[in-house]
């Protein structure tokens, strides 16, 4: 949504095409926006296209472009095509691999994966490919070297934090910890089981009259089960306002232990003025360099240990609070990465011909992959219709 805003905010017609099916969503958060469905496999998305003669298209995630990239070339050729990665998706699944076979994670692993293959084959397809971590970004410089214009690194875009303390729920009118997450995302999962069965416990031990809130749209059934009043391990679900319940509570917890990307709810809780607890893999490509608005621990002793020392001391506790503010205005502002978008979409539009020429490796890609995803794509097709005519 921050990509949509900033295509309204550059008087761009946007068109959302999708093949879900329509969800509970507020309409005054697509004003000014179309929203088309479309199917998958379907010669009825090559008219539309064509007919809407796009002068950008914009996937959202890999699995999109496979699907949709050789349609819109073939359609839409003058388009500049981006792909918003959101997260490198085969780092996240090689690392959850990993975790279960208890092995370490090495960038050899990663390589190695046919998800990480189709994952880089699509930003090469691409014109430009938006990374939203620093980290991620150094992973793939290798990769594309003497690609580099293909890639442009865009966090999250916020707006600044404008002394916002003073909006902010005070240190002691505050309590509680919270963790918040998409229950359909395994890493979220993964976290809640380690909060359960490694952390909590012993938090509990020192902080007896504390509570953990745990929010969530989709919680599958086994965590909806944690619930444990006697432990004050609560499992809340669906939060109607996730702003609210994070600047009322003292310390996010978040022990992810793979992942990749941004992390929302840690970006979010800067925003409350929330400090917190996470590991690794949870401020990474976050702050670089910046100090953290809270304490990074991977050992479950240590995180707990961390989350008891900071929920009584109230000096550091508002020290990491600056730190959120100062990593949301530098790392995360709007109108600097707004400008560095915009400045690279010119560019790559000026000069499209030769940025794709430069591209042989992209084209060689386009033509050998998306040959055989067309024609699955007309053989699936034709085999609905034939179903249909059944």
């Amino acid at each position: 949504m921050q990509l949509v805003d900033f295509f309204k905010e550059e008087a761009y017609k946007v068109t959302i095409a999708c093949t879900a099916d329509k969800s509970d969503v507020k309409e005054s958060d697509f004003e000014g926006i179309v929203l088309v469905p479309i199917l998958l496999n379907d010669s009825s998305f090559d008219t539309f296209i064509s007919d809407l003669n796009p002068d950008i298209v914009l996937f959202d995630r890999f699995m999109a472009e496979e699907q949709f990239g050789w349609r819109v070339a073939e359609h839409a050729p003058n388009a500049i095509r981006i792909l918003d990665t959101e997260d490198l998706h085969s780092l996240r699944k090689v690392r959850e691999q990993a975790i279960k076979q208890n092995l370490d994670f090495t960038t050899a692993l990663w390589l190695q994966n046919d998800l990480t293959k189709r994952e880089m084959a699509s930003i090469y397809r691409c014109d430009l490919t938006l990374i939203i971590s620093s980290f991620e970004m150094e992973l793939l410089k290798p990769i594309f070297a003497n690609h580099e214009s293909l890639l442009l690194h865009l966090p999250f875009m916020m707006n600044g934090l404008d002394d916002p303390t003073i909006k902010w729920t005070p240190f002691e009118e505050r309590k509680d910890f919270i963790f918040i997450g998409f229950g359909g995302h395994a890493p979220n999962v993964d976290a809640i089981g380690q909060l359960k069965k490694e952390i909590w416990p012993l938090i509990k031990m020192e902080l007896p009259q504390v509570v953990l809130h745990i929010y969530g749209s989709n919680l599958p059934q086994h965590i909806s089960q944690m619930h444990d009043l006697k432990t004050g391990f609560l499992i809340e679900g669906w939060a109607e306002s996730a702003e609210q319940v994070v600047a009322n509570t003292r310390i996010m917890l978040a022990p992810l232990r793979f992942g990749a990307g941004l992390k929302g709810k840690l970006a979010n809780a800067m925003r409350c003025g929330t400090p917190s607890v996470t590991t690794t893999i949870g401020a990474e490509g976050m702050h670089d360099g910046l100090p953290w608005n809270g304490m990074v621990c991977d050992d479950p002793k240590a995180f707990a240990e961390a989350a008891i020392a900071l929920y009584w001391n109230k000096k550091d506790w508002e020290l990491f609070q600056r730190n959120g503010i100062a990593i949301i205005n530098e790392g995360f502002d709007k109108k600097t990465l707004g400008a560095k978008l915009r400045s690279r979409i010119t560019s790559v539009k000026a000069n499209l011909v030769h940025h794709r020429a430069k591209n042989f490796l992209g084209e060689m890609l386009r033509y050998q992959t998306m040959a055989s995803t067309k024609y699955m794509a007309k053989w699936i097709e034709e085999k609905n219709r034939k179903q249909e005519g059944s």
